[in-house]
């Protein structure tokens, strides 16, 4: 059985425009740089083609990864009663006197950089289900940290 992967509409649109990208520009890239590498003789002893035929296998092995999480993506709609965080949730959080606002999103979407946490990180797991006003722990490799639900989208 495949994997189920969790998307929102924005992250599966991301995908689709970087599958496009693969396919249709850096495979013809790396396919060109190979053939000009292969023109000059002695592979046995050319960087450029080892180079580009590893690029290539990055390339495929990404156009592949790409497509097979398209292929079982479930799309996550956001929350639409908006009284419990579930996947597609946003959240604004308390922890340590600072408010936090994260984006519930599937693993593969996940960039805490951009707010956007896993429902299968630790936060991610401990959030779900709960309400705003609710208080919770998360046990972390530094110890128990406490958060606070402030408001949720």
């Amino acid at each position: 059985m495949s994997k189920k992967y969790l998307l929102t509409a924005e992250g599966l649109q991301k995908l689709q425009e970087e599958l496009k990208v693969l396919i249709n520009d850096k495979r013809k890239e790396v396919i060109e740089r190979i053939r000009e590498a292969a023109a000059h003789g002695d592979l046995s002893e050319n960087a450029d083609y080892a180079q580009a035929r590893e690029e290539q296998s990055f390339i495929e092995g990404r156009i592949q990864e790409i497509e097979d999480i398209i292929k079982n993506a479930e799309i996550i709609t956001t929350n639409s009663h908006g009284n419990t965080v579930t996947i597609g949730s946003t959240v604004t959080v308390k922890v340590g006197g600072l408010e936090k606002k994260y984006s519930i999103v599937g693993s593969n979407e996940a960039n805490p950089k951009e707010g956007k946490i896993s429902n299968e990180s630790l936060v991610g797991k401990a959030v779900l289900g709960k309400k705003a006003g609710e208080k919770f722990k998360v046990s972390t490799p530094a110890g128990e940290i406490d958060y606070e639900i402030v408001s949720l989208e």
